[in-house]
Protein backbone atom coordinates (compact mmCIF):
# COMPACT_ATOMS: atom_id res chain seq x y z
CA UNK A 1 0.00 0.00 0.00
CA UNK A 2 1.37 3.63 -0.82
CA UNK A 3 1.76 6.11 1.36
CA UNK A 4 0.44 9.55 0.71
CA UNK A 5 2.94 11.97 2.11
CA UNK A 6 1.27 15.64 2.82
CA UNK A 7 3.14 18.89 2.22
CA UNK A 8 2.43 21.54 4.62
CA UNK A 9 2.68 25.41 3.19
CA UNK A 10 2.34 28.42 5.40
CA UNK A 11 1.10 31.83 3.73
CA UNK A 12 4.06 34.32 3.09
CA UNK A 13 2.33 37.52 4.38
CA UNK A 14 5.12 39.92 2.31
CA UNK A 15 3.57 38.62 -1.03
CA UNK A 16 -0.18 38.03 -0.39
CA UNK A 17 -3.16 40.09 -0.11
CA UNK A 18 -6.34 39.83 1.12
CA UNK A 19 -8.49 42.47 0.20
CA UNK A 20 -12.68 42.97 -0.03
CA UNK A 21 -14.65 45.58 -2.01
CA UNK A 22 -18.03 46.90 -1.43
CA UNK A 23 -20.51 49.41 -3.20
CA UNK A 24 -20.85 52.91 -1.15
CA UNK A 25 -23.71 54.72 -2.49
CA UNK A 26 -24.34 52.58 -5.22
CA UNK A 27 -22.41 54.37 -7.43
CA UNK A 28 -18.51 53.93 -6.48
CA UNK A 29 -16.42 51.23 -4.44
CA UNK A 30 -14.95 51.26 -1.35
CA UNK A 31 -11.56 48.98 -1.15
CA UNK A 32 -10.57 47.95 2.40
CA UNK A 33 -7.39 45.16 2.71
CA UNK A 34 -6.68 43.33 6.16
CA UNK A 35 -3.06 43.73 6.85
CA UNK A 36 -2.69 40.96 9.84
CA UNK A 37 -3.54 36.91 8.48
CA UNK A 38 -1.97 33.84 8.64
CA UNK A 39 -3.19 30.36 6.64
CA UNK A 40 -1.76 26.84 5.87
CA UNK A 41 -2.47 24.37 3.32
CA UNK A 42 -1.88 20.75 3.56
CA UNK A 43 -2.01 18.71 0.37
CA UNK A 44 -0.84 15.26 -0.75
CA UNK A 45 -0.48 16.19 -4.72
CA UNK A 46 0.97 19.10 -7.03
CA UNK A 47 -2.46 20.44 -7.86
CA UNK A 48 -4.08 21.25 -4.52
CA UNK A 49 -6.31 19.05 -5.19
CA UNK A 50 -8.56 18.23 -1.93
CA UNK A 51 -6.05 20.33 0.30
CA UNK A 52 -6.50 21.08 3.56
CA UNK A 53 -6.84 25.07 4.28
CA UNK A 54 -7.21 27.24 7.42
CA UNK A 55 -6.65 30.47 7.18
CA UNK A 56 -7.34 33.08 10.08
CA UNK A 57 -7.84 37.40 9.66
CA UNK A 58 -6.88 39.81 11.99
CA UNK A 59 -10.05 41.84 12.20
CA UNK A 60 -8.41 44.74 13.95
CA UNK A 61 -6.14 45.14 11.44
CA UNK A 62 -8.85 46.23 8.88
CA UNK A 63 -7.52 49.49 6.54
CA UNK A 64 -9.54 51.12 4.24
CA UNK A 65 -7.58 54.48 4.19
CA UNK A 66 -9.82 55.75 6.22
CA UNK A 67 -9.10 55.50 9.89
CA UNK A 68 -13.18 56.70 11.07
CA UNK A 69 -14.57 54.48 8.34
CA UNK A 70 -12.19 51.74 9.82
CA UNK A 71 -13.64 52.55 13.29
CA UNK A 72 -16.91 52.10 12.34
CA UNK A 73 -16.15 48.60 10.91
CA UNK A 74 -14.48 47.13 14.19
CA UNK A 75 -17.59 48.40 16.05
CA UNK A 76 -20.43 46.51 17.32
CA UNK A 77 -22.59 47.99 13.83
CA UNK A 78 -19.69 45.66 11.44
CA UNK A 79 -17.28 43.64 13.07
CA UNK A 80 -17.13 43.78 16.39
CA UNK A 81 -13.75 43.37 16.79
CA UNK A 82 -13.78 43.51 20.60
CA UNK A 83 -15.84 40.18 21.07
CA UNK A 84 -15.01 38.62 17.55
CA UNK A 85 -11.71 39.66 16.96
CA UNK A 86 -11.02 36.53 13.89
CA UNK A 87 -12.20 35.90 10.88
CA UNK A 88 -11.89 32.22 9.89
CA UNK A 89 -11.72 30.04 7.06
CA UNK A 90 -11.83 26.12 6.90
CA UNK A 91 -11.93 24.39 3.73
CA UNK A 92 -14.16 21.08 2.91
CA UNK A 93 -13.00 20.22 -0.51
CA UNK A 94 -11.39 21.82 -3.61
CA UNK A 95 -11.67 20.82 -7.06
CA UNK A 96 -8.54 23.23 -8.61
CA UNK A 97 -10.99 26.02 -9.39
CA UNK A 98 -13.24 25.71 -6.55
CA UNK A 99 -12.83 26.72 -3.15
CA UNK A 100 -15.74 25.44 -0.41
CA UNK A 101 -14.97 25.91 3.44
CA UNK A 102 -16.69 27.23 6.49
CA UNK A 103 -16.43 30.77 6.81
CA UNK A 104 -16.97 32.72 10.68
CA UNK A 105 -17.22 35.97 11.14
CA UNK A 106 -18.85 37.04 14.41
CA UNK A 107 -19.29 33.78 15.55
CA UNK A 108 -21.46 32.98 12.47
CA UNK A 109 -20.43 30.36 10.18
CA UNK A 110 -21.70 29.66 7.03
CA UNK A 111 -20.33 27.62 4.00
CA UNK A 112 -18.92 29.75 1.03
CA UNK A 113 -17.76 28.54 -2.29
CA UNK A 114 -14.13 30.53 -3.59
CA UNK A 115 -13.05 30.84 -7.46
CA UNK A 116 -9.56 29.61 -7.19
CA UNK A 117 -7.03 30.55 -10.03
CA UNK A 118 -3.66 27.73 -9.25
CA UNK A 119 -0.66 29.68 -10.59
CA UNK A 120 1.32 27.38 -10.17
CA UNK A 121 4.81 26.73 -8.60
CA UNK A 122 8.02 28.36 -8.60
CA UNK A 123 11.62 28.63 -6.65
CA UNK A 124 12.34 31.84 -5.70
CA UNK A 125 16.16 33.21 -6.02
CA UNK A 126 16.58 31.85 -2.18
CA UNK A 127 15.63 28.46 -3.08
CA UNK A 128 12.39 28.70 -1.31
CA UNK A 129 9.38 26.90 -3.22
CA UNK A 130 6.38 29.11 -3.51
CA UNK A 131 3.08 28.89 -4.82
CA UNK A 132 0.43 31.16 -5.57
CA UNK A 133 -3.08 31.58 -6.27
CA UNK A 134 -5.87 34.29 -6.82
CA UNK A 135 -9.32 33.77 -5.17
CA UNK A 136 -12.31 35.34 -5.55
CA UNK A 137 -15.62 35.45 -3.38
CA UNK A 138 -18.85 37.02 -2.48
CA UNK A 139 -20.87 36.64 0.55
CA UNK A 140 -23.80 38.59 1.98
CA UNK A 141 -22.29 40.80 5.14
CA UNK A 142 -25.94 40.55 6.27
CA UNK A 143 -25.56 36.46 6.25
CA UNK A 144 -22.81 36.99 9.19
CA UNK A 145 -24.09 39.93 11.42
CA UNK A 146 -22.79 42.96 9.46
CA UNK A 147 -26.30 44.22 9.32
CA UNK A 148 -25.62 48.05 9.65
CA UNK A 149 -27.63 49.99 7.08
CA UNK A 150 -28.27 53.32 6.68
CA UNK A 151 -30.36 54.84 3.12
CA UNK A 152 -29.11 58.53 2.05
CA UNK A 153 -32.09 61.32 1.64
CA UNK A 154 -32.06 60.55 -2.48
CA UNK A 155 -32.77 56.77 -1.04
CA UNK A 156 -29.64 55.25 -2.39
CA UNK A 157 -28.11 52.58 0.03
CA UNK A 158 -24.72 53.38 1.71
CA UNK A 159 -23.34 50.35 1.50
CA UNK A 160 -24.30 47.31 -0.08
CA UNK A 161 -24.51 43.60 1.19
CA UNK A 162 -22.67 42.21 -1.24
CA UNK A 163 -18.90 41.90 -0.36
CA UNK A 164 -16.38 40.97 -3.11
CA UNK A 165 -13.57 39.19 -1.62
CA UNK A 166 -10.32 39.44 -3.33
CA UNK A 167 -7.01 37.90 -2.43
CA UNK A 168 -3.93 37.25 -3.98
CA UNK A 169 -1.91 34.58 -1.85
CA UNK A 170 1.29 32.71 -2.31
CA UNK A 171 2.50 29.91 0.14
CA UNK A 172 5.84 28.75 0.98
CA UNK A 173 6.69 24.73 1.05
CA UNK A 174 7.81 23.73 4.67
Amino acid sequence: METLVKTTWAIDPTHSEVSFKVKHMMISTVTGHFESFSGTVETENEQFTDANVEFTIDVDSINTKNADRDGHLKSEDFFAADQHPKISFKSKSFDGSTLVGDLTIRDITKEVALDVDFNGVAVDPYGQTKAGFEVEGKINRKDFGLSWSAVTEAGNIVVSDTVKLVMSVQFIKQ
